[in-house]
Parts: C-alpha cells; sequence; structure tokens
C-alpha cells in the first residue's frame, strides 16, 4: 500500500502536549502504511540558520521546517491570521490585508512545496491540511509532482461574493484545481466552492459533482465532517470525573449547577455575546441566582495579534462588571480561566456540567460540542446549546440550536436547558452519542483517504 504524506502548518510530535484528536488521526492513518508527516517546526531561527531536522518514530518520519521571524509575521500571524482568519469565518470588518504579507504567504507555500518534493516517492498520497497552505498543491505541481494530492479545509468557507473581497483572490482559490480532491466541513461549504469556482474562475460542474477548471483539470469535492473519538472520550470522562482537578471543582460549586464553555480564545466564538446572555439569564430569572455558575476556560491564542490582546481585555472586564453585579459573598456567577488543562481533565469537567454552551459566530465544524455529548454520563446527561453557525449543528440534532446574534434566544435555552426533564435529556443525548460513535474520527479519515483513492 503507497504511503501517506501529511502536510500541516504545525506538526504534531509524540507525546507532544499540544496533540489533539486530530493528531491522533494522523498518527493512526501514518501508522498503517508508514508515513511522512511535514510542516513548520515551531522554531523561529535567522535565515542563515534554518534547517530541516527529521526524525523518525515507528513507521512514522517527520519532517520539520524552521520558519525566519519575517516569515512568522508575515506568513502566519499577517496573511494567515490576520486576513485569511477572518475572511473565512465571514468577519470581513476584522481583515487586514497587506500586499507584502500576501506575497510572504506564497513564498512560505512555495518553500514548503521546495523541501517536500525531494523526500517524495513516486506512489505517494499527499494530504494537505488546512487554509495555511491552500497553494501548496500548485507549488508541487509547479515542480512536478505528480502524485495523488488531497485537501482538507478544516474552517468554513463563506459565500462566492464575500471571498471575492480578497486581493487576489482568483489566484489564490484557483490553486484547489491542482488537487484531485477537496475536503469540506459540510455541504454548506462545498457549495460556496462550487459557486465561487464557477462565477470567479470559470469552472464548470460534471454530471458527478466533480469541478472542471478552465485549464481543463478535474478535482473532486466534497463534504467529510471532523469528529471525535466518542468511546475514548466517554472512558476518558469516566475515570476524569473522579479525579483530583474534578473533585475540588466539585466541592467548590457545593451542590450547584455548573454550565461550561470551552474555547480557544478567538473572536469567532462569540464569547462577548455569551457573556452578555449569561447575565441577561441571571437578571430575567433571579431564582437561578447563587444555583448555577458558568466556567469559561479560554485558554490564549495567537497573542502576538492586535485582535486577540483586545478581545482578551473586553472579556476580563465583562467578566468582572458581572461579577461586580451578581456575586455573592459565597458565589461567583462567571469563573473565566485563560489556561489550558489537559483533555482527560476538560473531558471530567464536561461530565460534570449540566449544560453546555458552544455559540460560535461561525465554525468550520467546532469539536468541543462533540466532545462534550460523548462525556456525558448515559443514565444522567447534560445538554448542549449550540449555535446553528457551527457545522456541528448539522449533525447533532438533538442539542439545543440557537442563533449566537440572539441573546434572548440563548437566555431561552439556558433556562430550557437547566430544566429539562431527564428522560428528555436521555433521549437527546442517546440519537446524538450513536451519532457520534458510527461517524468517529477513523470513519472520517477512512472516508476521506477512500475518497482520495478513488479521485
Amino acid at each position: 500500500m503507497s504511503r501517506l504524506v501529511v502536510v500541516s502548518n504545525r506538526v504534531a510530535l509524540p507525546k507532544e502536549a499540544r496533540a489533539g484528536g486530530l493528531a491522533a488521526a494522523m498518527e493512526a492513518a501514518l501508522s498503517e502504511t508508514g508515513g511522512l508527516w511535514f510542516g513548520w517546526s515551531g522554531r523561529i531561527v535567522p535565515a542563515s540558520a534554518r534547517e530541516l531536522r527529521q526524525q523518525r518514530e515507528g513507521v512514522i518520519d517527520y519532517a520539520l521546517l524552521d520558519l525566519t521571524r519575517g516569515e512568522y509575521d508575515d506568513y502566519y500571524l499577517g496573511f494567515a491570521n490576520r486576513t485569511l482568519w477572518p475572511l473565512l469565518h465571514f468577519q470581513p470588518n476584522l481583515i487586514d490585508y497587506s500586499r507584502e504579507q500576501h506575497a510572504v504567504y506564497l513564498d512560505v507555500n512555495r518553500l514548503f512545496a521546495q523541501q517536500l518534493a525531494p523526500l517524495l516517492r513516486a506512489d505517494d498520497r499527499i494530504w494537505v491540511h488546512d487554509y495555511h497552505l491552500i497553494p501548496l498543491a500548485a507549488e508541487l505541481r509547479k515542480l512536478g509532482v505528480a502524485n495523488r494530492i488531497g485537501f482538507f479545509l478544516h474552517v468554513p468557507l463563506p459565500p462566492a461574493q464575500l471571498l471575492a473581497t480578497l486581493p487576489g483572490h482568483e489566484e489564490l482559490f484557483s490553486a484547489f484545481g491542482a488537487c484531485d480532491l477537496v475536503g469540506m466541513q459540510t455541504r454548506d461549504d462545498v457549495r460556496a466552492l462550487h459557486d465561487y469556482l464557477r462565477e470567479e474562475t470559470g469552472a464548470t460542474l460534471d454530471a458527478d459533482g466533480g469541478v472542471i477548471m478552465r485549464d481543463g483539470h478535474r478535482f473532486r469535492s466534497a463534504a467529510f465532517p471532523i469528529s471525535v473519538d466518542a468511546d475514548r472520550i466517554a472512558r476518558q470522562a469516566g475515570t476524569a470525573v473522579r479525579s483530583a482537578a474534578s473533585e475540588r471543582l466539585r466541592g467548590s460549586l457545593e451542590g450547584r449547577a455548573l454550565a461550561i464553555g470551552i474555547d480557544r480564545l478567538d473572536y469567532s466564538k462569540g464569547l462577548p455575546k455569551r457573556f452578555e446572555a449569561f447575565a441577561r439569564f441571571l437578571q430575567t430569572h433571579p431564582h437561578w441566582r447563587a444555583k448555577v455558575s458558568f466556567l469559561q476556560i479560554a485558554p490564549p491564542s495567537r497573542q502576538d495579534v492586535p485582535e486577540y490582546r483586545e478581545l482578551r481585555t473586553r472579556l476580563e472586564r465583562m467578566a468582572g462588571a458581572i461579577n461586580g453585579r451578581y456575586a455573592e459573598p459565597d458565589w461567583v456567577p462567571i469563573r473565566y480561566v485563560n489556561r489550558s488543562f489537559r483533555h482527560a481533565t476538560l473531558a471530567g469537567f464536561c461530565r460534570m456540567a449540566r449544560l453546555a454552551l458552544v455559540t460560535p459566530l461561525r465554525d468550520g465544524m467546532n469539536l468541543v460540542a462533540k466532545e462534550y455529548v460523548a462525556a456525558q454520563a448515559a443514565q444522567d446527561p447534560g445538554v448542549l446549546v449550540l449555535s446553528h453557525f457551527a457545522g456541528a449543528a448539522r449533525e447533532l440534532e438533538g442539542a439545543l440550536c440557537i442563533n449566537p446574534y440572539d441573546a434572548d434566544e440563548l437566555v431561552s435555552a439556558i433556562a430550557r436547558g437547566l430544566t429539562m426533564p431527564q428522560h428528555e435529556r436521555r433521549e437527546r443525548w442517546h440519537a446524538m452519542f450513536a451519532y457520534l460513535q458510527m461517524h468517529d474520527i477513523t470513519a472520517w479519515r477512512k472516508n476521506f483517504l477512500a475518497a482520495l483513492d478513488d479521485a
């Protein structure tokens, strides 16, 4: 069987603390046939000290490429995260475009291709991940790489009219045509891709749904909703709920209900609106004061980007103001925590929570929603409140789906979730958990790779 080559902005090395569900899925896929994982090392070095470091663990080779400070600033912090991220998350008002940063983004993709090409074998299958590396397939083709290339976009794709606001959008998004398979999170994303390519590049669709570019190249595109290992998380939660960390949290609640939010600190997650809605819930449902606590875990990310620093400051002020208004000497409404926890610890916290608030303004999938469902106790599960604008809402029909821009709707969902009878909670949870068991992270990667083989 041919070797798999995974390419991503960052590489998750074995036993690395930052490794999550995606890393486990990639390691499992690479282990089946042997493989190579290529990406940025995480190191920033002078150009003269740049190196491609290679190491082997079992049947998996890792190739780690250093970046310079200028490349990190312009490729990663700049074009990827201050231009593409807000664009792809339907936030055009936050786009900060620079021709210089765009050029460096293209240069880094070219550099990745130049460093990766000599490592490839003739029958390798290449799986490229996410918005950092949209041009990579096209750069590999320019170097004569003829291998099958699949690309998976982990974030949403907005409508054609919004994509077309990006300067140089034609060259960037036409690069999808260099792939053999392009995977998206939802069918809505696939439709957005098709609409864009038809309207802006003159591409056509064939009878089988394949995309035919103007140069005649054909590729397939389809939805492959990413998922979690539901059974593993369930086992993990059952153990972690008895851990010292969970016992401390349980003791601090003193019998009160727990609502939980777990999000990377990012403006796409809708955290200010979530805080506002919880404050309104306390205002309009005063009998719940001192009976429920909201724990928001939000590890900082991209702290070098001004918008993220501003968001952190805003949330700290909001949490302080809400607590100042409603707190009692022995109770604080919002517990706002800006640090990371081990995945197992979070699974334990989720099992304890009566309610999960997963309310992004826009999200490709949002695995926290799926992880919360997987972590619940079958006999007494909690309730998931989920944004319509998360990809997970297309699959988790047992959730209470809300519009995160409507504070009153979110308030109503919080109230309903906290008072939902146990039999209804069980019915909703059982349907969602059964779905997650069938459509887990293993099924996701196998479906994608089978489609790549058939492309």
